[in-house]
């Protein structure tokens, strides 16, 4: 058998997987997304990946069998909300925090939802698990606020602007780098928040302290 042979895919992936830490898995994982961003996912291989991390191509492949094996399981590594533990006591306190959350993933996640943009609409798979990666846990976690806020009484529970809330938020990340060719930063998103949200949600601003002098 050739050394070639020994290090394809076809070899690798009948051998048991390596075990990796997870501290070494994560390198794997987001090196792999780093390249789809940076280089755009038909571009990246499993080779530039090894080259990145200084391992062999062999060790990826028995972890994961094809490049959108790998790519999903970097997605399904980041499954869980950046705005879980975002309790300020008021559904407009809570919002500007969201929005503030937001700001500081909103040009990484962007780039990676710009860069696997075709790839989606061939694979399933791949498009399920950006959904559940980026998508699903900061909607979740949008509706959870709005729900505290209806628990409060600081709105109605048939409140119409409900429904479009989450939508409008996470939309607006990826909507700005299409619309004014940058990308969504604190300020324009607490602006958003504060211009567009909270009086869809019939909330008013908090009031400002009186300046000195």
């Amino acid at each position: 058998m050739t050394s070639q042979a020994a290090d394809g895919p076809e070899s690798v992936t009948a051998s048991r997987r390596s075990k990796l830490t997870p501290e070494r898995e994560q390198e794997f994982f987001d090196a792999v997304l780093e390249q789809v961003r940076e280089c755009g996912y038909e571009a990246v291989t499993m080779e530039g990946v090894a080259t990145s991390t200084r391992c062999s191509k062999s060790t990826l492949y028995r972890q994961w069998k094809t490049k959108p094996q790998f790519v999903v399981a970097a997605l399904r590594s980041r499954r869980r909300s950046r705005l879980d533990g975002i309790d300020t006591g008021t559904l407009a306190g809570d919002l500007r925090e969201a929005a503030r959350a937001a700001a500081r993933w909103s040009t990484t996640d962007t780039k990676l939802l710009q860069a696997l943009g075709h790839a989606l609409t061939q694979d399933e798979e791949l498009a399920r698990a950006l959904r559940e990666a980026l998508v699903d846990p900061e909607i979740a976690a949008l509706r959870e606020i709005l729900r505290r806020g209806v628990e409060r009484g600081e709105i109605p529970a048939g409140h119409p602007a409900l429904e479009y809330i989450p939508a409008q938020m996470f939309g607006v990340v990826r909507a700005r780098p299409v619309v004014d060719g940058t990308y969504a930063d604190e300020d324009y998103l607490l602006r958003f928040v504060e211009a567009a949200v909270l009086p869809a949600l019939g909330l008013t601003q908090e009031p400002r302290p009186p300046s000195a002098g």
